[in-house]
């Protein structure tokens, strides 16, 4: 299995410096990949958790990231696609890909904050639809040499766009999703799903199941399908990932043989390290010390 880390995105801890060098240390101690996820804004009263109240744009911190860096890949998990056009987001996400050597990953989510919908003037209908129609207009801007779309959704007139991503066929796009019917799309249409923050991992394989279900009703191989899994580490009232070092390094080769081929462990989710109030600099030490503890196994 590859292990990623999750880049300081949200709360006191993220800053310049802090993401430049969690970015550094996790290459140096050989993790897979580095992550961020997006949250736009918060509305005035809405009951959300505090890890969302502050958060940097997540393409914006993978640029900063790759200038730092020269191998480990980029993933974003993920970006709400009805809140921006499949367009700018082929532009923004080739950019990056060509900045950065080719290590670039892209989650896409539907999106659930009714104030972000309000605030981006996104319509939350037919999220399915859209959907699909999102990825084909992604994939005809980074592979076809005139790439055109004429959908209920969004419309491509006959175009190039240039430069095309590093990687050949474009960008590895995974889809977000909890519910059957978006885990199976994401095995029919994307290289890949990926879990959320609250995802029961403890039932994690039933999830593995649907998206591969998908993916063979499509004609597709289901073990070419990547299964990424946010790691969210320390949760109260779950088993899983919680404990010592050992006992976490144990959960997660188990989740390995339930279907996972990633995981990355995101601490802008333990309120010790993000929370609004936190102490930046103690925020720093304790995610330096789960990075080093949990270095993937075979380095030091």
């Amino acid at each position: 299995m590859l292990i990623g880390f999750g880049l300081p995105v949200s709360g006191t801890w993220a800053t310049p410096d802090r993401v430049g060098r969690i970015a550094v240390a996790a290459q140096r101690q050989g993790y897979d990949s580095l992550w961020t996820f997006q949250r736009l804004l918060v509305g005035d009263g809405q009951p959300l958790d505090p890890v969302y109240r502050s958060v940097l744009d997540p393409l914006v911190t993978l640029g900063f990231a790759a200038a730092r860096t020269e191998s480990i890949r980029l993933g974003v998990a993920v970006v709400n696609l009805p809140f921006v056009s499949p367009a700018y987001v082929a532009k923004q996400v080739g950019t990056l890909d060509v900045l950065s050597g080719g290590r670039v990953d892209l989650g896409l989510g539907t999106g659930w904050s009714e104030t972000e919908f309000a605030a981006t003037g996104a319509s939350g209908g037919q999220r399915a639809a859209r959907a699909r129609e999102y990825v084909a207009v992604l994939r005809t801007l980074w592979r076809d040499e005139v790439s055109e779309f004429h959908g209920d959704f969004y419309t491509v007139p006959p175009s190039r766009m240039r430069p095309r991503p590093v990687q050949e066929g474009g960008v590895p796009i995974l889809l977000g999703g909890s519910v059957p019917a978006a885990l199976r799309r994401a095995g029919e249409i994307a290289d890949g799903w990926v879990s959320r923050s609250a995802q029961d991992l403890s039932r994690i394989a039933e999830d593995v199941a649907l998206v591969r279900a998908g993916a063979r009703k499509a004609g597709r191989d289901p073990d070419t399908l990547r299964i990424v899994c946010r790691g969210v580490l320390f949760r109260p009232g779950r088993d899983l990932l919680n404990g010592p070092w050992e006992k976490i390094r144990e959960d997660v080769a188990w989740l390995s043989t339930q279907g996972v081929t990633e995981l990355f462990y995101d601490l802008n989710f333990d309120p010790a390290i993000a929370g609004p109030d936190v102490d930046p600099v103690a925020a720093e030490e304790r995610a330096l010390d789960i990075l080093h503890n949990l270095t993937p196994v075979g380095l030091s």
